[in-house]
Parts: structure tokens; C-alpha cells; sequence
């Protein structure tokens, strides 16, 4: 029988190692977080705090710093206070590439490149885990594969992005988002310019691919009642700063289209689903204090 290896031990006044910092129960976490551009305030004081396989969406008027919300999320912008993590790393102090490994970011829209296809297009989201070089080396990889795949435009691959309709274009778009591989997934209104049919489509994958891939999901929606239909959780935004956070069955309320959208309405069930359903009635001013009660 082999004599036992003996365990190495440090030269002696060596640093002992320094223990690996606790893994966050969060995906995401926005601590106090404040964002001005010239002139406006607009995020102040956002504290959100996303667990893992969470689908939230964010909702309110434009202008209240839904988009920025998910801008600083991504790593796109900074903070001017507070702190923006994910899975408990302070997305400030990493790399662009390394924020791009963490966490994806769909926009509304993107400028159109004559001639570029669809694979061409999906690819560029293995930036962050292949580099330039290998991206242009290796071409296609499984990951970029599956992401065609999985949002239904395998067969479109070869096809011009500029010559898809507007609901092509946001598989796509989803596409090259799930490219990146990350754990955390952020929709910027990905149902914008969308019909109704597109509409249901494009939630319906998201909601699969999330389930499927054990996504965290923070979207941007502009209709209420699909927030409220598709996500499990809503959060509100008026004037910078979170007025109502909570299942949408606690949330989406009379005082909430009042003391956010601005609107007079009733909220009833769906008789099949249970979600909430708005009626809403007519506009209204908006009351001075942004938290709902």
C-alpha cells in the first residue's frame, strides 16, 4: 500500500488565502442607486433586488427611468451613487467583457447594417466569450447554434437582417441576447412595434427559454396587462424611484393606475388565468407623493 501524500503547508509567514467571498442570494441587486443626466434626476435612491429565475417587469410612464434602470443593470452605464450587482460582484469594477458575461442586454432596437445576416448578427453576442479573433477563427460555435434554435430562426440564418419584418427582428434580437450565455437577462419593451399576435409570441418564448434555461429575467413592457400576465412579479417606477414591488396580483390595483399611469380604471380577474385585468377609464392628474398605498 502506497505511502499516504503528505498535505502542503505554506512557507511560514506566508498570507494565508483569502477565503472566497459568500456567493449572493441575489442575481441582481440594485443598493440606493442614483442616476442624472443634465438638468434631471433620473433614477434616486432604486433598491431592487432580483432573485435567481425571477421574471420581473418593469413598468410606468415614459420617462421614469425604466430604460436607465436597465442600462445600469447591464453595466452600460455607471452609477453616480450607489452600487449595481450581480450575482454579488459589483458590476462597476468589472470589464465590459466581463459584464458581458454576466448579463445581457436586449434593446428596443438597433441600428441596421446593410447586408449583415442573421448568423452574422447572433454571432457578434460570442463576443464576450470568444473575443474578435476567435469569433472570425472559429465561426459558428454550438452556443450561437442553440440560440437560433431556441428562438425559432434556424432557417432565416442566412437571410439579411434588414429584410425581416419588425417580429422577425425581435427573435433576433433575442437571439443574439441569448448568444451571450448569461445568467441574467435584461428585455428593453421587447414587444415595441409589435402586433398583437407578435406580441403573445415573443412573451411566450421568453417565458419557455427562461423555464428552459434557468434564466433571470428583468423586462421593460409598455402594456400592463401582458406585465401582469407574464411575469411573476412587477415593479413600478414613477419619478426615479420604486412606487409599488409584488406579485401583480397585489400590485395592479385601482391606486396603482392612479398614483403611476395617471389613469382612472378598475382591475378585475381573468376568468381562466386569474391575472389581473385593467379597464382603465380616463386620465387624471397625477398625485404629488409616488408611493401607492
Amino acid at each position: 500500500m502506497a505511502d499516504p501524500v503528505p498535505a502542503v503547508s505554506a512557507p511560514a509567514g506566508a498570507p494565508a488565502p483569502r477565503p472566497s467571498p459568500p456567493r449572493s442570494p441575489y442575481a441582481l441587486e440594485m443598493d440606493r442607486v442614483r442616476f442624472a443626466r443634465p438638468g434631471r434626476l433620473v433614477l434616486d435612491e432604486v433598491v431592487l433586488r432580483i432573485a435567481p429565475g425571477e421574471l420581473v417587469a418593469l413598468v410606468g410612464l415614459n420617462g421614469c427611468g425604466k430604460s436607465t434602470l436597465l442600462q445600469l443593470a447591464s453595466g452600460v452605464l455607471g452609477p453616480q451613487a450607489g452600487a449595481v450587482r450581480v450575482e454579488g460582484e459589483d458590476i462597476a469594477r468589472l470589464s465590459r467583457r466581463q459584464a458581458a458575461r454576466k448579463v445581457a442586454l436586449m434593446h428596443q432596437s438597433a441600428p441596421l447594417v446593410p447586408g449583415l445576416t442573421v448568423r452574422q448578427l447572433v454571432r457578434q453576442g460570442r463576443y464576450a466569450a470568444r473575443g474578435p479573433l476567435g469569433m472570425l477563427r472559429d465561426g459558428d460555435d454550438a452556443t450561437s447554434r442553440r440560440a437560433l434554435r431556441d428562438v425559432g430562426v434556424e432557417d432565416w440564418a442566412d437571410r439579411p437582417v434588414d429584410a425581416l419584418s419588425g417580429g422577425e427582428r425581435q427573435r433576433v434580437r433575442l437571439a443574439l441576447a441569448l448568444a451571450q450565455e448569461t445568467p441574467v437577462l435584461l428585455l428593453d419593451e421587447p414587444t415595441t412595434y409589435l402586433d398583437l399576435r407578435h406580441q403573445l409570441e415573443v412573451l411566450q418564448l421568453v417565458a419557455r427559454l427562461r423555464a428552459e434555461r434557468g434564466l433571470t429575467v428583468l423586462m421593460v413592457l409598455h402594456d400592463l396587462g401582458l406585465a401582469a400576465r407574464f411575469a411573476e412579479r412587477l415593479v413600478a417606477l414613477r419619478d426615479g424611484r420604486v412606487a409599488a414591488d409584488g406579485p401583480p396580483a397585489e400590485v395592479v390595483t385601482p391606486a396603482l393606475l392612479r398614483g403611476v399611469f395617471g389613469v382612472e380604471g378598475r382591475v378585475g380577474r381573468d376568468e381562466e388565468g386569474g391575472w389581473p385585468v385593467c379597464h382603465p377609464d380616463h386620465p387624471i392628474p397625477l398625485q404629488n407623493d409616488n408611493h401607492i398605498h
